[in-house]
């Protein structure tokens, strides 16, 4: 009597899914593995978009999660772009764009997020570019070596990259954020406060606490009005003002969903079978005691194989510290941690040489760390996360005294 093999569903063929299908195969899962994909690209990675790629600095070939292209059909992972999943029917099969209904005993939702788009008068003139997939990013590619003046809409992570890679590459950049300082969601006054002065001695305009409230032009946007009444005049527009979780196929189905799909530690789903990664996923996570959602690449990159792993029974509570990086001229950073409110905020080093360590902590204890233009201190930093034990602030300021000194030996 021979034994019924499993099928295995990934819905989202960006790293998230991809990492998982991979693991499948590399946990010795030998049942069908059907990886769908709405791209026409193979998996690829994300962060070069806003920088290398965009520049120009890399080909394609360098964003794709296996520069093999053989690599799927010799895992034997059913790769299927340009493919849509419209929707999940009981007892466990999907249907898709093409008609066809795929049944599954197991899903995996990695269905990622899209870039929240400003509904305001003029926000469909030509040259308003927003940045999340490849075919986007070639687009503001081909426009920013035409140089000109690029207004940047938001100075998030997304607006903050792109401001420096049009900057480098030769334009004119106006930078406008809703807040005081980039970033200041994220990492408050203090550090939002460096960015700014990175940007500014790069030769970027900096235009705060102001908002879009229309763009104007004949057939392609020509300047940027805003909520103080100024106008900023513009050769075209780059808009990063965040992104949402792409619920769609979720909701349908019935999952529960609060800021994203909620999961729990094993990154299963409400519904039995169905687990979620990625940028789509609100996941619980122990170490931190509550949900997070996190968009970076760190998190698609363990969350996918995290997620495969307990769709085969192997799981384990997922209890990644966050993380994520930027480049921005010639400042590279590593963030590890997750800190939505805080006492402080200590530096070690010299914040005005862009050389140096700022740590958020609340009642003594480091939430998050972020190492700027110094080099292999990101594990040193998750581990004095991971201890939640309260720190000698004077000691963490102190350059001279190794982090290992501050990390309890029982973390």
């Amino acid at each position: 009597m021979t034994t019924r093999k499993q099928t295995f569903v990934i819905v989202g063929a960006g790293l998230a899914g991809a990492k998982a299908a991979d693991t499948l195969r590399e946990e010795g899962f030998d049942g069908r593995v059907v990886l769908i994909g709405a791209e026409p690209e193979p998996p690829y990675e994300r962060p070069p978009l806003s920088k290398e790629y965009l520049r120009g600095e890399a080909g394609r070939e360098k964003v794709w999660v296996h520069e093999d292209a053989g690599h799927y059909e010799s895992a034997q992972i059913e790769l299927r772009t340009e493919t849509e999943a419209i929707a999940l029917h009981a007892p466990g099969e999907v249907e898709l764009s093409d008609g066809e209904r795929v049944a599954f005993d197991k899903l995996l939702l990695a269905t990622g997020a899209e870039p929240r788009r400003l509904a305001i008068p003029g926000g469909e003139l030509e040259e308003i570019h927003y940045l999340r997939t490849v075919l986007d990013a070639d687009r503001l590619h081909e426009r920013i070596t035409k140089a000109g003046r690029l207004a940047v809409v938001g100075a998030g992570w997304i607006g903050a990259e792109v401001a420096a890679s049009a900057r480098q590459t030769g334009c004119e950049v106006t930078l406008i954020e809703g807040a005081n300082v980039p970033l200041e969601r994220v990492l408050g006054p203090e550090v939002g406060a460096i960015y700014r002065d990175i940007h500014t001695d790069h030769g970027v305009e900096f235009v705060s606490e102001s908002s879009v409230e229309r763009f104007e032009g004949e057939r392609r946007v020509e300047r940027v009005a805003l909520s103080d009444g100024r106008s900023i005049e513009c050769d075209f527009v780059a808009v990063g003002v965040g992104v949402s979780p792409r619920t769609q196929l979720a909701e349908a189905a019935g999952l529960r969903l609060d800021n994203g799909v909620v999961v729990d530690e094993m990154l299963q789903s409400s519904i039995h079978g169905i687990y979620a990664a990625g940028d789509l996923a609100n996941a619980y996570n122990p170490l931190l005691g509550r949900h997070v959602r996190v968009e970076h690449w760190a998190n698609a990159l363990n969350q996918g194989p995290a997620a495969a792993r307990s769709m085969l029974g192997k799981g384990e509570p997922y209890t990644h510290v966050p993380y994520f990086f930027s480049d921005q001229y010639d400042v590279g950073m590593e963030y590890s941690g997750y800190a939505v409110d805080w006492d402080e905020v200590v530096f070690r080093g010299d914040p005005a040489s862009w050389e140096f360590i700022a740590f958020w902590l609340k009642a003594g204890r480091v939430l998050a760390g972020m190492n700027v233009n110094i080099w292999d201190v990101a594990e040193d930093i998750q581990q004095l996360v991971r201890s939640g034990t309260p720190v000698d602030t004077s000691r963490l300021a102190d350059p001279d005294t190794r982090l290992t000194d501050l990390i309890p030996t029982h973390a």
